[in-house]
């Protein structure tokens, strides 16, 4: 494939992770269609559409925020329903994309683990039946013949955004600390070889299907806290009890309360090669 000739057309383009993803396929002279609320609320998405091969869809309100009935409603909203018409909008148009990749979430899985793509416990809870749904409608694609593929996202740490920013600013002052008592598990990946997975499954036609886009290491709550401590030279003494979070964020607070320890298995048999399996390495390059 000649890489200057591909066209992208992604949804959530502007947000930590799709701004971090197209400045990388720009550097290698693709061409990036960003995809706004406006455009999913036009009958015209398709004629947007229309030319590209690869459509990236990474739509959807965050997680962490206070779980109002409400906001439940803008989360599912916000991914079911973009999802929904970005592949309506595909199978509409003449070529159809040759790749659709879709964002999904370790929130699919109950909480413990360690689980792989193939061996698993379904969680049964909203965070649960959101991924489950979302997934459902991206796999839609496939039946027009576009090569599929879904990535659940671990928590992504980069430098310009995203999990780590909300945290530095306790941790810079010194008051930062486990929630709980840390032992929940943390899966993560660094938002580099989130970029690269994402250009492996755009160039390798043998990725389809699902993959859990995780560090093959995932830690704890501890472990996290521990090398943000480490990296920033400050200590980590403080522990936030579970109940407080619970008030903050009611519901959502599962997010960061509970966790999965997740695999990446069929990243590691295809061959892809991570440049950060390490939680302090990870969270030091994203703090310098």
């Amino acid at each position: 494939m000649d890489r200057r000739n591909h066209r992208i057309a992604m949804s959530g383009a502007t947000g930590f992770i799709g701004s971090s993803l197209s400045r990388a396929l720009q550097k290698l002279r693709w061409h990036v269609i960003p995809l706004g609320r406006e455009d999913f609320r036009s009958e015209q998405l398709a004629n947007k559409i229309t030319g590209s091969d690869i459509a990236v869809n990474l739509a959807g309100a965050p997680v962490i925020n206070r779980w109002t009935e409400e906001y439940k409603k803008e989360m599912y909203e916000s991914r079911i329903n973009t999802t929904r018409s970005l592949v309506s909008a595909c199978s509409q148009i003449d070529p159809k994309p040759d790749l659709f990749i879709s964002a999904s979430a370790v929130g699919y899985y109950a909480s413990g683990g360690p689980y792989t793509e193939k061996n698993y416990v379904k969680a049964d809870n909203f965070l649960g039946h959101l991924a489950q749904d979302w997934e459902k409608e991206a796999l839609r694609a496939k039946e027009f013949g576009t090569r599929t593929v879904i990535f659940r996202f671990g928590v992504v740490l980069g430098k310009d955004g995203g999990a780590l920013k909300q945290m530095l600013t306790p941790f810079k002052l010194g008051m930062g600390g486990t929630i709980g008592d840390g032992s929940q598990p943390f899966s993560w990946i660094h938002i580099k070889d989130l970029v690269r997975a994402f250009q492996t499954a755009m160039e390798d036609p043998s990725f389809e299907g699902i993959y859990n886009l995780t560090s093959p290491n995932p830690t704890t709550n501890k472990g996290l806290t521990k090398a943000l401590g480490k990296a920033l030279g400050k200590p980590t003494i403080m522990q936030v009890p579970k109940f407080v979070l619970r008030l903050q964020l009611g519901e959502g607070a599962q997010v960061v309360s509970e966790g999965q320890a997740v695999l990446p298995e069929r990243l590691m048999n295809s061959g892809f090669s991570f440049l950060f399996k390490d939680i302090d390495e990870a969270v030091r390059d994203c703090v310098e």
